[in-house]
């Protein structure tokens, strides 16, 4: 598989998708046709809105973005495509419409089988073995809470560190993944905002600003440093 795993498409200063754009268009180096998945939706946009948004920085970059709403069906959309791209909004949206508009099989299946795939946040959720660990109310139901099991372990985009100084007496992010730890065991990865996983084949890689922190069941937590990760 050829996977581009991000924790989110903006960072603070930046505008959307910049600095993620070198690693976007060596990942789709030999693709010319991006699938865009706008399921999740964003701030209350329509599918085609958002999707002219990603269109308009993928066509910058060279490349012909579709929105997944152009097309009559999962497979007519991914016969035309070379690669994929799901963007960020609410996670349990994205995969209740993944389920119940057919695509989890035919987009499990392409992916599978090599086709480029891309994705922020939400879609980033779509590559775990669950989306238990998203940051997002379940403002809907999916059928499942099952996502595509890309890698072998769940994500947690958007991670942050706990603030010394704050004041906010909510648990944190840890904690919060320390509860899913009760009754799951599959690691966590907590995904900070800058940072993305590249997989090729069977290898998986951190990269970008920051390093990252990898939770199991019954231990302690680590920081995982960029380069070639262990699973």
């Amino acid at each position: 598989m050829q996977l581009l795993i991000a924790s989110t498409s903006t960072v603070h200063g930046s505008p959307y998708l910049h600095y993620i754009e070198q690693a976007a268009k060596d990942h789709f180096s030999n693709s010319k046709k991006i699938l865009f998945i706008p399921f999740a939706r964003a701030g209350g946009l329509t599918w085609e809105t958002y999707s002219a948004k990603a269109a308009l920085v993928f066509n910058e970059w060279g490349f012909n973005l579709r929105g997944a709403e152009s097309f009559n069906s999962p497979i007519e959309a991914l016969r035309w495509a070379d690669g994929v791209f799901t963007g960020g909004g609410n996670t349990f949206l994205l995969l209740k419409t993944i389920y119940e508009q057919q695509w989890f099989e035919p987009l499990n299946d392409a992916v599978r089988n090599g086709l480029p795939y891309m994705g922020t946040s939400a879609g980033s959720n779509l590559c775990s073995i669950s989306i238990g660990t998203t940051n997002d109310m379940p403002i809907v139901w999916p059928p499942s809470l099952q996502a595509m099991s890309w890698v072998p372990f769940n994500i947690n985009p958007h991670y942050l560190d706990p603030l010394p100084d704050s004041t906010h007496m909510g648990e944190t992010r840890e904690e919060r993944i320390g509860e899913f730890h009760q009754f799951n065991t599959q690691p966590v990865i907590g995904l900070r905002e800058g940072s993305y996983l590249q997989v090729k084949d069977n290898e998986i890689e951190l990269k970008g600003a920051h390093t990252a922190r990898l939770f199991r069941a019954g231990e302690p937590a680590i920081e995982l440093e960029p380069g070639l990760l262990n699973f």
